[in-house]
């Protein structure tokens, strides 16, 4: 490997000879309302904490400072919504206003520091106003997608406790419009903790009723605010409270709530923005996530906005809004520099676009970098948005509890050589091992589980909301001394990470440990398939077996079974006959939440006819009765 361009190397062992050192000379770019005492105490939490006793305030770090510094006038957020035909730039200072007249608004519903606030919200700028009011004021947002289900929704607000919900009246899909109301107040019915306030957007797309003595109108409290030059100052936090809560799916029922702190959040992040991503400030970037996901909280809101760079706030789809060319025209028009999508995405492109024609209709000489994030990016995907873009692809490695990621590969200290398939190298302050079950470290090259030597770096979870004790169990108990990803997969002779799937994705035929993505990777290089999933099934002989669906491109003509067929001696020529890969279906489409991971999960439970529940976070919900269907049909 020939990285000599690349400072990574020297970059990531300072991290990791001298912690404190580089945290704190990072900490440099954040503003302090007073500096830490400690960098990081060993002592605090359940693996220590970082910049203890520092204060701050994000919101004024991600606005404030920038308008003071002669920033004001730059584009903060440029809103783009094809499903509205809606465009807005919104410069700092137009930010800025609206954040303090909101952050003065919540203040008058009597939200203070610490209080909870969650937002059930649709991809609109009054989102990222309300998440940066909370954080003017201290108070601690939870975002939780619009149109969640009235029941996972009556859990975040039991657990959390909130005394107030913003809330819009519809979020708007491809064909059809998403009531939020209805199921907002079921949700407030459902829930033991009884919510005394909702702020409402009302759309033009649907018009929601009021509940009378709860329910407030936030263009009338807006408007009155900034009439009345209401206004709200930053309120000091300590850098190991909580900014905020995102729910992650529990095993139990009762959901996690990862809890993001506020100091080590803003300067690994704005470490990021250029060490990992390259973007340079006043740049415009791109993150077409949503703000329900992790990957919207530090990359479409707080990311680019504590690096004074222009965030693009997307409200539509990567197809179908209108065409597979929806990405390329807003990284035209807005001189996009680099976006971070999911290899999802890309895949539903390339199904659509095959040949990459619209690619070829948009001006897109800005354009440095796609960044791919979110489940594994398969190398044909890769290899196809290499060659009809021809500019670096470079997948990445993270996960909502870490807040940022953990492996990458660093464009702003030199990219290093690609290895499809691998999501390149640890980051700073991530010192990423490969273990047996028994904590053991395994040879270079061998599968195993991947865990991180504690401490994690700042901007990593500190705890779980209100679950000390569920946060060990989940994370440092397993294997002690580490933090448990739940990934597994290897690292090669230069260090770079390969991640396989999630533990419990390596599947176990006849004694063997198989990787299913080493198999997606196999079916996904077939000329015909756009998509493809593999699972394990129990079989009374060999435990489990392999079985892959496949989603055809686009105009493929051709017998499904003749391709079934081929995808199957596919594999059994690349990994070999010890796969046991027999089985291959052709679906109309894969079952996905709506950040676009796969549900491999509950396809296994359909499949191995186990009782499976509705996953709260999924796109299309008939689409695991078109795959309950088709296994049907094959017996």
């Amino acid at each position: 490997m020939n990285a000599k361009a690349s400072r990574y190397h020297e970059v990531h062992a300072r991290s990791m000879k001298d912690p404190e050192g580089f945290w704190r000379e990072v900490a440099e770019e954040i503003d302090w309302v007073k500096p830490a005492d400690k960098i990081f105490d060993p002592d605090m939490g359940l693996y220590g904490r970082w910049f203890v006793g520092a204060e701050c305030n994000t919101c004024y770090n991600a606005l404030d400072r920038h308008v003071e510094r002669g920033r004001g006038e730059q584009t903060a957020i440029i809103y783009d919504s094809p499903v509205t035909n809606t465009k807005r730039n919104i410069s700092y200072a137009e930010m800025l206003a609206e954040v303090k007249a909101f952050a003065a608004i919540l203040q008058d519903h009597n939200v203070k520091k610490g209080d909870r606030v969650i937002l059930y919200m649709p991809m609109v700028p009054e989102a990222i106003v309300a998440m940066l009011a909370c954080a003017r004021i201290g108070a601690v947002h939870s975002v939780v997608f619009g149109g969640f289900a009235p029941k996972e929704l009556a859990t975040r607000i039991d657990d959390s406790q909130p005394d107030l919900i913003l809330t819009a009246s519809c979020g708007i899909e491809v064909q059809r419009i998403v009531e939020y109301k209805p199921l907002l107040d079921a949700a407030i019915d459902l829930a033991k903790h009884k919510v005394k306030d909702v702020i409402l957007l009302q759309r033009p797309q649907a018009k929601a009723a009021m509940t009378e003595g709860r329910d407030h109108d936030w263009a009338t409290l807006r408007d009155a605010a900034i009439k009345a030059g209401k206004t709200a100052d930053c309120v000091t936090v300590k850098a190991t409270d909580p900014l905020y809560i995102l729910y992650t799916s529990g095993t139990t029922g009762i959901p996690k709530g990862v809890v993001r702190d506020n100091g080590g959040h803003m300067v690994a992040l704005k470490w990021s923005m250029h060490g990992l991503y390259g973007v340079k400030p006043g740049e415009t970037w791109w993150c077409s996530s949503d703000i329900g996901w992790v990957v919207g909280h530090s990359y479409i809101v707080y990311g680019p906005l504590l690096h004074g760079a222009t965030s693009v706030f997307y409200e539509g789809k990567p197809v179908g809004t209108p065409d597979a060319g929806a990405f390329w025209r807003v990284i035209s028009e807005h001189g996009v520099v680099a976006l971070f999508t999911a290899p999802t995405a890309f895949r539903a492109i390339k199904k659509e676009d095959p040949n990459g024609t619209f690619i070829r209709k948009y001006d897109l000489s800005k354009f440095r970098t796609l960044f791919l994030a979110g489940e594994r990016a398969d190398p044909p995907t890769v290899e196809w948005a290499e060659q009809q873009l021809q500019k670096p692809v470079i997948d990445h490695w993270w996960q909502t509890e870490t807040g940022w990621c953990i492996a990458g590969n660093p464009v702003g200290l030199g990219t290093l050589p690609v290895k499809h398939g691998s999501p390149t190298v640890p980051m700073p302050g991530y010192d990423v091992r490969v273990v047996d079950e028994a904590s053991r470290e395994v040879a270079r090259g061998t599968m195993g589980a991947i865990v991180i030597k504690l401490p994690l770096p700042p901007a990593s979870l500190p705890t779980l909301w209100n679950q000390d004790a569920r946060c060990r169990e989940a994370y440092f108990t397993e294997f002690p001394g580490y933090y448990k990803t739940a990934d597994a997969g290897f690292i090669d002779e230069d260090g770079y990470v390969y991640i396989m799937g999630r533990t419990d994705d390596i599947i176990n035929v006849a004694g063997h440990r198989l990787s299913t993505g080493g198999m997606e990777e196999v079916l996904a290089g077939h000329p015909d398939v756009a998509e493809c999933a593999v699972i394990g099934i129990a079989d009374a002989m060999k435990g489990e077996v392999p079985c892959g669906f496949i989603v055809l491109k686009a105009g493929v003509d051709r017998d499904t079974k003749e391709i079934e067929k081929e995808v199957v001696a596919l594999v059994r020529e690349k990994i070999g006959p010890i796969a046991a890969f027999k089985l291959a279906l052709t679906v109309p489409r894969l079952p996905k939440t709506r950040s676009g991971k796969i549900l491999r999960g509950t396809m296994k439970k359909i499949a191995d006819g186990e009782s499976w529940t509705m996953p709260a976070t999924i796109e299309e919900p008939k689409v695991l009765e078109e795959i309950g269907e088709v296994l049907k049909g094959r017996g």
